[in-house]
């Protein structure tokens, strides 16, 4: 098994780990971001299993004990379950979630007090400044969240645009038919009343990147790749409403 290193945008690194037995025979990428700044930020800690590997790409970046920050989507073991072993590796690093993920999961899941922010909040990291974003249920899960990095406009989407294969590590192509193609395979979004409105949101913040947790990470147009993905989902509940007994 290998983590392949790629900067997507300066001192944006993506890590990621092919599953070739995940959707077989197309397989599924695992991705973890790092923001390089003064003080370094990891979004995504990956399942167990994977830590050795992620952990080794990382330290060819810098030093694994500069981690100051740690963050991902929702909990969910590919997105936190190597949380507290990245918690012990960097004695310096704490989790920072929402109020919502802090208080019904992480307080108690995390071997050190994690740190929550409000919807809206900015996390200075020196050099960078990230903003933590509340889409309770978006894709799945009460405390889902994301962060968005303002110096660079890059917008870590977690499972939003989650794509079946392995891509290259940025594409200027739409990933949107992969992404519905994923979606109905796994069926893995919330579909309620807010998925659309809130997927706009994160659109009318007009990211020029998306760093994407399964599959390639897209740059272009993201304001109208999100809005095309509001669309599907929209049209997807409206479906099921119409089938609905």
């Amino acid at each position: 098994m290998e983590t392949k290193v790629d900067e997507i945008d300066e001192r944006i690194y993506r890590f990621s780990t092919f599953a070739p037995e995940i959707a077989a025979p197309a397989g599924f990428t695992f991705n973890q971001f790092l923001i390089d700044a003064d003080e370094p930020l990891l979004f995504h800690c990956g399942p167990r299993a994977l830590f050795p590997f992620v952990s080794k790409a990382l330290a060819a970046i810098m030093p694994i004990e500069r981690l100051r920050w740690i963050s991902f989507g929702h909990v969910e073991a590919d997105e936190c379950g190597a949380m507290n072993l990245w918690l012990a590796a960097a004695p310096q690093a704490q989790v920072v979630h929402g109020q919502t993920a802090c208080m019904v999961s992480l307080n108690d899941l995390a071997d050190r007090p994690p740190r929550a922010l409000a919807n809206g909040e900015l996390l200075d990291l020196g050099d960078r400044r990230v903003r933590y974003i509340d889409t309770p249920h978006v894709p799945h899960a009460w405390e889902s969240g994301l962060i968005y990095e303002e110096t660079t406009r890059t917008l870590f989407c977690g499972d939003l645009l989650t794509q079946i294969g392995q891509g290259p590590a940025v594409t200027k192509e739409s990933v949107l038919e992969s992404a519905i193609t994923a979606e109905n395979t796994f069926q893995a979004t919330s579909l309620t009343p807010m998925t659309g409105p809130t997927i706009r949101m994160l659109a009318a913040l007009e990211p020029r990147r998306l760093a994407v947790m399964h599959g390639s990470s897209y740059e272009g147009d993201c304001a109208a790749l999100l809005s095309q993905l509001a669309d599907f989902y929209e049209a997807a509940l409206a479906a099921k409403r119409q089938t609905s007994p």
